[in-house]
This record gives C-alpha cells, sequence and structure tokens, in this order.
C-alpha cells in the first residue's frame, strides 16, 4: 500500500476529495483503520477522556502522548499519523514546543503534529515547522482551553467572534500549518474559511462544507458510555451492546461450567 504523507492530503484538498479522519489510540484500532482505507489517523489527546477516564484532555502529558502514538504506528502500514501536543507542551515557551514536538517525532514515531490554538500560538507553530516537522493547526473550539471559553460550546456565533476566527485560519497558514482542524463552529463560517485558505480544513461539528471530516472513534463506533454524544456525532455502530452482550453470555458459561469445554481444553 502506498504510504500517505502530507503532500498528499494536501493534494486531496486540490483535486476536491474529500478526507476522512479518525482518531486512534492502540496497535489494533490503528490496524483496522488503517486497512479500512483511513488516509490520516489522529492521535489525539481525547485519549485521556475516553481511554484513561479523565474529565478533560488538560491532564495529559507529553508521555502519554508518545506510549499512545508509539502504539497507533506500529498498527498502520499506509496512514498518515498525527499526534496532539498536550496542553502545556508548547504554550511555555518556544524551546519547550520544540523540544517536545521533537519527542513526538523521534520518540513516538508521529509523521506530525497538531497545536490548538490561532494567531496566539503562531510563533510556536512557525519555529516547529522550521525544524522540518509537519503542523496540523486546531481553532474554533479548543479543548485545551475549556476553562477560559467556558465549556464545550459552539464558538464564532457572532459576527466579531467569526470575524477572529477566520483571521486565526488565516494565521495558521501563514504560520505553515499542511491543514487545520474546525472543530464545533456554525457551519457558514467554516464554509468561508474552507474557501480562504488553501490547504485542507477537516470539520468537527463544522457542517458538510469542510475538505475531510474528523470524530472520536470511540464515538462514531458507540463506546462512548452512557453520557451520550455530541449532536455532531453519527453513531456508526454500537459495540458497547455487542461487548456487553459477549461478556455477559461468557460470564454465564463459565458459572455454568460450560466454558472451557473439551474443544477449548489441550
Amino acid at each position: 500500500m502506498k504510504k500517505t504523507t502530507v503532500n498528499d492530503i494536501v493534494r486531496m484538498k486540490q483535486e476536491a476529495r474529500k478526507i476522512p479522519v479518525l482518531t486512534a489510540y492502540s496497535f489494533q484500532v490503528a490496524r483496522i483503520l488503517d486497512s479500512s482505507g483511513i488516509p490520516l489517523i489522529l492521535v489525539g489527546d481525547s485519549a485521556g477522556m475516553v481511554e484513561a477516564g479523565y474529565e478533560n484532555t488538560i491532564p495529559v502529558t507529553v508521555d502519554e502522548m508518545i506510549y499512545h502514538t508509539r502504539s497507533v504506528v506500529r498498527g498502520r502500514r499506509s496512514a498518515l499519523v498525527v499526534s496532539d501536543m498536550p496542553f502545556a507542551s508548547y504554550q511555555v515557551s518556544l524551546v519547550e514546543a520544540r523540544k517536545n514536538a521533537a519527542r513526538l517525532v523521534k520518540e513516538a514515531g508521529a509523521e506530525a503534529v497538531k497545536l490548538e490554538g490561532g494567531r496566539r500560538i503562531s510563533r510556536a507553530i512557525s519555529s516547529i515547522v522550521r525544524m522540518g516537522i509537519p503542523v496540523m493547526g486546531h481553532i474554533g473550539l479548543t479543548p485545551q482551553s475549556v476553562h477560559a471559553t467556558g465549556g464545550y460550546k459552539v464558538q464564532g456565533r457572532t459576527k466579531a467572534d467569526a470575524m477572529t476566527i477566520l483571521d486565526d485560519a488565516k494565521a495558521l497558514e501563514e504560520a505553515g500549518v499542511f491543514s487545520m482542524v474546525l472543530e464545533c463552529v456554525p457551519a457558514a463560517l467554516a464554509k468561508e474559511i474552507t474557501g480562504s485558505v488553501s490547504i485542507p480544513t477537516i470539520g468537527i461539528g463544522a457542517g458538510p462544507d469542510c475538505d475531510g471530516q474528523v470524530l472520536v472513534v470511540n464515538d462514531m463506533l458507540g463506546l462512548s458510555g452512557p453520557d451520550g454524544v455530541a449532536r455532531y456525532v453519527k453513531k456508526y455502530a454500537e459495540l458497547e451492546s455487542i461487548i456487553s452482550g459477549a461478556v455477559r453470555e461468557y460470564a454465564r458459561e463459565v458459572s455454568e461450567g460450560a466454558y472451557p469445554s473439551k474443544g477449548h481444553s489441550y
């Protein structure tokens, strides 16, 4: 299978081909996504919430991202792997930003990194890009700033807020990102941004006009737990009920002595 590169992702926009993106945090899930044709796998710091049970993404560390990214890299053959830079790994200083980006590439095997924020982090993005590390941007709702934004809310509803996000998108392009995530912004704003930049936009809760879409793999597979999912999530499977049924059947057979049978014994 041909290896997907950053240039391939950019070319997909140029050729008006939509870009399907999913998150992954483990070897086996990455293997399945890759073999199913997903061209870009994002190792999101959402791992902190859906895998470790954190309340938000803020506690996630660089070491945790390295662990998950290594697992994903070992599971994929052709997909481009992008790793999130977690909170405080790039905001403190340019030196820290470069060092942590380098760790994700050198130690974990990521082929690009993702940073949240617009103009305020453009210097960090430019600095990382100059190292030869591709960067994906992320604007709109930025989960690492959840305390500052007052929660998980749609961003850019007012004209002034929409203009700020549009300016952020242009600043990210100037800083050298190869693509950007637009999270939880009105569809009309996402469409305007997509038409205003030459790089791919990847939407999540941003309507149908982005160049690509991304979902948390646990959400789209029905493994989100009892709290439900955001409005923009479409569940393509209900794995929680399937797994629960299998576990109950296993527990019953063990309790009744039906498992293991002769066929499962040496």
